[in-house]
């Protein structure tokens, strides 16, 4: 697989993103880590989790502990970069709440590390901004967990232009990835691609095919792309993800998936190249 960088780390075009593996709708633990092992058999060495990715109150982490799981059952599994979040919660009963105090993000990075099994984490990211807490004293948690060394990257989710400028000079230029939502139907975090794209920062884009409820109609609702994959003999998946890949440089989707021939297809982006006029339409469309 084609490779890009976030930070100083060189990961696949192509990432993970393994939340659909613990929420609601979720697979078996079987099919989960087959789902992963097939991931890292087809190149990917980025996968996106986050403690708040769980179904049931009392099962704080499920996520993180099924990729542990996984990495430690297959031979590829020390090559890849785990992006982990913490701010955001689930209370068990389908809702999402927010905590972005100092305090609370250390703890819940301590956790964070012991159920995936490392010294420090690889990438850690503030999952969602809290309003009852001035942004800069979340990110302030991050630069003292790198200053520690708990950590060994620091990343932001749904973050604004003035936010990500906030926390990259916060902490001093170690600012490497935003994971912002982005897809053909959600494009309004443009403006941060294109200032990470500035920064040399990783723009990492979640739900890029629309989100659980939507992926299965990224082909009906978007004619482009699903006239361009028939022109290419592919799927609508994989032109989506190579339109974004075309971007920039600094792109590295992550594509949720919880069945193994789903992260084939997608891993497939990384090598699906677009005509000028392909991106035009697309682009426009």
């Amino acid at each position: 697989m084609h490779i890009r960088r976030i930070g100083d780390v060189e990961v696949g075009a192509v990432g993970l993103g393994a939340m659909p593996m613990s929420i609601e709708g979720r697979p078996d633990e079987t099919r989960s880590l087959a789902t992963l092992h097939a991931a890292l058999d087809a190149g990917v060495t980025l996968i996106d989790t986050a403690d708040s990715y769980h179904l049931h109150a009392g099962e704080v982490g499920h996520n993180e502990t099924l990729i542990a799981k996984a990495l430690a059952s297959h031979d590829r599994g020390g090559d890849v970069l785990v992006a982990t979040k913490g701010g955001h919660l689930r209370p068990g009963d389908g809702s999402w709440t927010q905590d972005g105090s100092p305090g609370h993000l250390k703890r819940a990075c301590e956790a964070s590390l012991r159920r995936l099994g490392v010294e420090a984490i690889g990438l850690y990211q503030f999952h969602r901004p809290d309003p009852r807490v001035p942004y800069a004293e979340s990110v302030g948690a991050l630069r003292e967990l790198l200053d520690e060394g708990k950590i060994r990257t620091a990343g932001i989710s749904n973050a604004d232009p003035e936010q990500i400028r906030q926390a990259h000079e916060i902490l001093g230029g170690r600012l490497v990835s935003v994971q912002n939502k982005f897809s053909p139907a959600f494009r309004s975090s443009e403006p941060e691609l294109r200032l990470c794209d500035e920064l040399g920062i990783a723009f990492l884009p979640y739900s890029p095919f629309g989100g659980i409820a939507r992926a299965g109609e990224l082909a009906s609702a978007h004619a482009p792309f699903a006239r361009i994959a028939r022109a290419h003999g592919v799927s609508a998946y994989q032109v989506c993800l190579a339109w974004m890949l075309a971007r920039s440089p600094v792109v590295v989707p992550i594509p949720g998936a919880s069945r193994p021939e789903s992260v084939r297809d997608s891993a497939g982006a990384a090598g699906l190249v677009l005509t000028a006029e392909d991106l035009a339409e697309l682009d426009a469309g």
